[in-house]
């Protein structure tokens, strides 16, 4: 099986992201293993996260910062990113993340080439994968 951090080959990446977990897939490997990130979650508050040294505006507590790091190193190298979510705006992951990384990583921020909201959490790993070739071949001519 392919791995994501295999660095022979630059990869067309595949993230499926919400508040919880980040889920990253390498599209071009058929049976690829996802690797899976979640924010540092040290009190056990799962969705709850919070953080008094993170600006919150009261109404959703903001992701650790590691997080964003995490997900922006395992993305570091990769050819094309292709970032799959859920929501809009601040109840989005997805859009916090583009934004982080337009901040903090503008190299990995250029090789997103699309961001597609989904209900991932109604979909089979089968059919996300599918979605993102899809989205893939159609962007790349292919």
């Amino acid at each position: 099986m392919a791995r994501i951090d295999d660095p022979k080959t630059a990869a067309h990446l595949l993230v499926v992201l919400d508040h919880h977990e980040a889920r990253v897939y390498r599209t071009e490997v058929h049976g690829a293993v996802p690797m899976s990130l979640v924010p540092y979650d040290p009190h056990g508050y799962g969705k709850h996260l919070h953080s008094a040294h993170e600006w919150t505006d009261g109404k959703r507590p903001p992701e650790r910062k590691s997080y964003y790091e995490a997900v922006a190193k395992t993305l570091r190298g990769a050819e094309q990113v292709l970032l799959f979510g859920s929501g809009t705006g601040r109840s989005s992951a997805m859009d916090q993340l583009v934004a982080d990384l337009k901040d903090h990583h503008p190299d990995v921020a250029a090789k997103i080439i699309g961001t597609v909201i989904v209900d991932a959490h109604h979909m089979t790993e089968g059919q996300l994968l599918a979605k993102a070739r899809d989205f893939y071949a159609e962007h790349n001519g292919k």
